[in-house]
């Protein structure tokens, strides 16, 4: 008997949107004070990547400045974001795919965390 080889899915059909809580702290801790900012966008880019499975990450400018509301120094411990999976249009672009990273504004961090997941 041949062993069969599971199919592989294809995340083409896959366009989802998903909104996660990233722990920046955990990032930050120890990093040298004028590196924090900036080494806190490329966590939120490589979350992102390792969430929704594309190489193709764009931040929006809003969730930037919200990165950096309070400086290069002082980051937030927690943010919260919706990443959304989107086809990528362009004829010549090297990925299919490509997610979306959007700032949600949050109260608080505390009680229940949840996730939504829409299909478009």
């Amino acid at each position: 008997m041949a062993k069969s080889t599971p199919q592989k899915r294809s995340t083409l059909a896959d366009v989802v949107t998903r909104e996660y809580t990233i722990h920046l702290h955990k990032h930050v801790f120890g990093r040298s004070l004028r590196k924090r900012t900036p080494h806190a966008v490329k966590a939120v880019k490589a979350f992102a990547e390792k969430a929704m499975g594309t190489k193709d990450v764009r931040v929006d400018p809003a969730l930037n400045k919200a990165l950096w509301s309070r400086g290069v120094k002082h980051i937030n411990h927690r943010i919260r974001v919706r990443i959304a999976r989107k086809r990528n249009d362009d004829e010549n672009a090297k990925e299919k795919l490509f997610s979306y990273v959007t700032y949600v504004p949050v109260a608080s961090f505390k009680g229940k965390l949840f996730f939504i997941s829409i299909r478009s």
